[in-house]
């Protein structure tokens, strides 16, 4: 678990530095950010997107993700639980799209949530963890995270430091079930698969920071679990045919 305690203290710092860097930001420069901050994130998922092997398998997870996130109302309950966290440590009332307002934080704590989750290298990186104890997967995402950490606090605020107990407890059960889940390691067609829906899932954060849309990405979360079940899946049918 040492890498994990790592990365989430790694979000913690990052989000911190990137407070001190919101108090002296001019508002005008904070729109600015994000928007460079969506650009890159959507250069990010576009990247790993591309890794993907087959479109079905994409198209199928996140239908099948759509579905269950919808019904399950997971966007619903991750920005219910960011306004919770306001009301607990915030007493304070202020307009809504501020920073540091109850949109912001269950924003910032959803958006950084998912960002920081998604990735191949959290599975990957945590179920090596889990395995061997090899750690060094974690510890090269805690370093990408404490930067992504500081620019997306400088922009949305204190919920992005929240984000960190979604990465304890995520990649927490990972390490914990990573015997489970070692058939994923020995099969690179499913993690190939799992990155791939993962990424698009990161593109649509990305138009999300741009302001295009305003995609409710949480509620497509279950596809990155129906990614090897599809793929296998269809790897049995072509046997078949």
């Amino acid at each position: 678990m040492l890498g994990v305690i790592v990365n989430t203290v790694a979000v913690v710092i990052g989000g911190l530095v990137g407070l001190l860097i919101n108090k002296g930001l001019p508002k005008r420069f904070s729109g600015a950010i994000m928007t460079g901050i969506g650009l890159c994130t959507m250069y990010i998922g576009i990247s790993g997107a591309l890794g993907g092997e087959n479109p079905i398998v994409l198209t199928v997870s996140i239908v099948l993700g759509a579905v269950s996130g919808t019904a399950l109302k997971l966007d619903e309950r991750l920005n219910s639980l960011g306004e919770t966290i306001e009301k607990r440590f915030s007493g304070a009332s202020v307009q809504d799209g501020e920073i540091g307002s109850k949109h912001s934080i269950a924003q910032g704590f959803v958006t950084a949530s998912v960002l920081f989750c998604v990735g191949a290298m959290a599975i990957v990186g945590s179920i090596n963890s889990g395995l061997s104890g090899d750690n060094s997967m974690i510890f090269i995402k805690s370093a990408l995270d404490l930067i992504s950490a500081a620019m997306l606090a400088a922009s949305l605020g204190v919920g992005v430091i929240f984000s960190a107990a979604s990465v304890f407890a995520y990649q927490g059960l990972l390490v914990l079930l990573a015997q489970l889940l070692r058939p994923l390691l020995d099969n690179p067609s499913m993690l190939a698969e799992m990155n791939c829906v993962g990424s698009v899932l990161i593109i649509g954060i990305g138009f999300n920071l741009i302001g295009m849309t305003k995609i409710k990405v949480a509620n497509y979360l279950p596809a990155i679990v129906f990614a090897p079940l599809v793929q296998a899946i269809v790897g049995w049918l072509s046997t078949l045919f």
